[in-house]
């Protein structure tokens, strides 16, 4: 028999768990499957944070079939020296995310990939360009663009090194991986972005000191 007072997503189940998503209860079956699929589920819901170390602890390691770029070899060595500027990339990474609420794991790694090849071309003497298509990856895109055309600007590097067009390119596709390896692929998940917060608690406020945790994916 139909639950006296329904889930009202599936109208079956008995309601069991509050979601702050929708602002009323829904059957537990709905919260694992409905879960950054059609509820845009804040990043302090309990069952998500579940859900997410649980995610953590099974996860897979990244294989080179899924990994960006394959092709490219990145050392720690790169990541170690380019520390000033990664944490400046994530800083201004989580600035939009923090100004666009609805940007989500999916946009980040479409302006990542995007920006990407443009640093490939560019390492190459070429300039080839191509933003991405869904809008709010559009906007990463510009705004990622116009931060790497500031940092080369010395009095806007707060007295870091100069990076090469090369150097940036392996960064993206760094963090291009990290991204792959650390969300789910749900299309409202920001498991990526979260972890970034995480990885660099004070990227935003200061984001040319912040030293970085994240392990090579």
């Amino acid at each position: 028999m139909p639950a006296s007072d329904p889930c009202p997503i599936c109208q079956k189940r008995r309601r069991e768990r509050f979601c702050p998503a929708i602002g009323e209860k829904i059957c537990a079956v709905c919260c694992g499957r409905e879960r950054e699929v059609s509820l845009d589920c804040p990043s302090d819901c309990a069952y998500l944070i579940t859900a997410h170390r649980r995610e953590d602890e099974h996860r897979a390691p990244l294989t080179a079939a899924d990994a960006p770029f394959p092709d490219v070899a990145i050392s720690a060595d790169i990541i170690d020296d380019q520390q000033p500027l990664l944490a400046s990339v994530v800083g201004a990474l989580l600035g939009v995310a923090d100004e666009h609420r609805d940007l989500v794991d999916a946009d980040a790694l479409a302006a990542l990939m995007a920006l990407a090849e443009t640093y490939r071309t560019l390492g190459a003497g070429l300039y080839y360009e191509k933003p991405p298509v869904a809008p709010l990856a559009q906007l990463l895109y510009g705004a990622m663009l116009k931060f790497f055309e500031e940092w080369k600007q010395p009095e806007r590097r707060a007295g870091a090194p100069a990076s090469k067009d090369a150097d940036i390119f392996k960064l993206l596709v760094f963090l291009a991986r990290v991204c792959r390896s650390r969300s789910n692929g749900r299309p409202k998940t920001r498991g990526y972005l979260q972890f970034l917060r995480e990885q660099f608690p004070h990227a935003v406020a200061a984001p040319a000191t912040e030293a970085s945790r994240i392990i090579m994916p």
